[in-house]
């Protein structure tokens, strides 16, 4: 499985990358893509959106399941990755690039519930 280091992990399989600002890029982990089999569609809260981390912030439709997205950080939505709509086989081909769901302002710590790649991986390798 691919677990880029420079990444944070949810344990509901959600990476986060801290951007410039107070913004960080979210997405799908490859285990998690991996796991969903193929992406069909991607829906996500609109801009402008607060979520609590925890809060179910979209959802993952595959051919084998439709699966809930959790907020691995507390924020409001700035950004959704619009390209998703028309090629959602993006988050398999791609789930760290250009596959990434959506972007948040978040305020404070963003981290410190989240795990680090070796911790990520540890989990997953169970």
């Amino acid at each position: 499985m691919n677990v880029p280091v420079d990444l944070w992990y949810s344990t509901d399989h959600v990476w986060v990358r801290k951007l410039d600002d107070g913004l960080v890029r979210i997405g799908i982990t490859d285990y998690a893509q991996d796991a969903l089999g193929d992406v069909v569609f991607v829906e996500v809260a609109e801009v402008g959106t607060t979520v609590a981390t925890g809060a179910i912030f979209g959802e993952v439709e595959s051919t084998k399941s439709v699966s809930d997205l959790f907020a691995p950080v507390s924020g409001e939505v700035v950004a959704v990755n619009e390209d998703l709509e028309a090629a959602p086989e993006r988050v398999n081909e791609d789930p760290y690039g250009d596959g990434w769901i959506c972007e948040m302002r978040t305020e404070g710590p963003t981290t410190h519930s989240l795990l680090d790649a070796s911790a990520y991986l540890a989990l997953i390798e169970v």
